[in-house]
Order: C-alpha cells, then structure tokens, then sequence
C-alpha cells in the first residue's frame, strides 16, 4: 500500500494544527477546565481537534475519526484517523514542552502511519512502521540491550500503584542506568530519536497509543503492552530500543 497521499496529508494536519496550537503555549491567562476524570484540557486541546477533523472531513470524506475530545465517527471505515491534539496537556498547562500533537492513520484497525509533532521546538516525527524520520531525516533507537545502561522513562511516578504492580515498576527502575519522568508523547519521540532506552506506561486510551506504533517500529523499536500482548488497542505500553531490552523490562515487570 502506497502511503504516500497520507504522509504528505500528515504533514499538512500538523502544519495547521501547530500553528494553532502554538500561540496557546506558555500563556498564564489561557483558562483551564477539568473533565470528569479530572484531566485538564483547554481551548488549544479542543481547538486543535476540530481543525483536524475539519481538514479529514473535506480530504477524506469517506474515513472514520477518534478524537480524545469529540468522540468517534465512522469507525468501521477502512481507513481511520486516530487524533490527540495535545497528549501532555499537564505538561502544556504548566508551561513545560513536553507535550506534542499525535496522528495516526488506521487501516483496518491497525496503525499504519504515526506523527508526533512538537510545534513549539519545531520537531516533526512521521513513522510507518519500516522508516521514522525526524523533521525529514530518519532516526533510529540506540542498540542500548542491558537494563543496567538504559535510560527509563514514563509519565507519573505514582501510575504504576493505581493501574500495574507498584513493585514490579520498583524492580524496574532500581535497575535500569537513569530515570526520568520525560513522558507523553516526548517520550517516545526521544526513544525513537536515540536519546532514551526504555518508555513504559501503565494506562493508556487508543488515542494515546495509535501514532506510536509505527513511529517505534519504524525505528528499529518494540511496543507491546504491559504483558508482552499487541500494541494496539491496548490499555498500557512497554516500548524499548531493542528485542533483548524489550524482553528484559517484561520480565522485571512481570516475573
């Protein structure tokens, strides 16, 4: 399958949602509201995905759409377009850029296609699976194989208590080189990118996971959920740089 008409169609999505989104960023007066999950979101996150959907619907008429903020049309469409205009909202309302816009592209309900865009450090990730590229240049993870010289990563120190195995979490980051709680989406970018190892996440929806399957595989990475079981649709996330350190993060997590 030629992928072509989509990639470009990915650029232009996060072309003109970063340019709205951008103005947003670091502002002390942009109001923010709590959903009934007590997550934040603001006029950037929901701004931003009705660009999106607006864009597909006039290109795409005929694909489905699952948007973090507006809910799903069409899902039984061959091709469908998964949106997260702002993952790291917590991040963005804090003034800190660790936070991007993910799209990826279904087909068949698999993940074909993923972007990560960070609009305000103008870094632009597209994977599909075979080839990642940052801002057009390929990237690739770092052959890091050892727990003992990774650098972990993942969003909230306390997730893993409410969702996963406390312990095992424990287990794990006592054992890898350096950890850091550089997440979101920022996070895989920087696995992908070669400047971290390890990117677990004990809770995730599929508007938060669909772009980064092919964005870490294109890189050389694995992605599974928290077990070992696919990628996508899951509901957490275990990616590493390679095989041998993928299968060592399972097994602290889950012996």
């Amino acid at each position: 399958m030629d992928l072509t008409p989509y990639r470009d169609f990915t650029h232009e999505l996060a072309r003109a949602s970063g340019d709205f989104i951008r103005p947003l960023f670091g502002r002390l007066d942009l109001p923010v509201e709590f959903k009934s999950d007590q997550s934040p979101v603001t006029h950037a996150d929901r701004g931003a995905e009705e660009l999106l959907r607006r864009m597909i619907n006039q290109k795409f008429p005929t694909h489905g759409i699952i948007g973090e903020e507006f809910g799903t049309e069409n899902p039984a469409a061959e091709f469908v377009w998964v949106l997260d205009p702002v993952d790291g909202t917590k991040s963005f309302v804090t003034g800190v850029p660790l936070w991007g816009t993910l799209i990826a592209l279904l087909h068949r309900g698999q993940p074909v296609l993923g972007c990560i865009h960070q609009p305000v450090l103008q870094q632009l990730m597209i994977g599909d699976g075979r080839v990642t590229t940052l801002n057009g240049a390929p990237v690739r993870c770092r052959p890091t194989t050892r727990l003992a010289d990774a650098t972990l990563l993942t969003c909230d120190w306390l997730s893993p208590e409410r969702y996963q195995d406390a312990a095992a979490f424990d287990r794990l980051a006592k054992s890898a080189k350096l950890c850091r709680t550089w997440g979101d989406c920022y996070g895989y970018l920087l696995l992908a990118s070669g400047w971290a190892d390890v990117v677990v996440d004990p809770i995730m929806n599929p508007w938060d996971i669909a772009a980064l399957v092919p964005v870490i595989r294109g890189a050389g990475g694995v992605i599974t959920d928290w077990s070992g079981g696919p990628a996508y649709p899951a509901e957490s996330t275990v990616a590493a740089a390679t095989p041998e350190l993928h299968a060592a993060v399972l097994t602290a997590l889950n012996r």
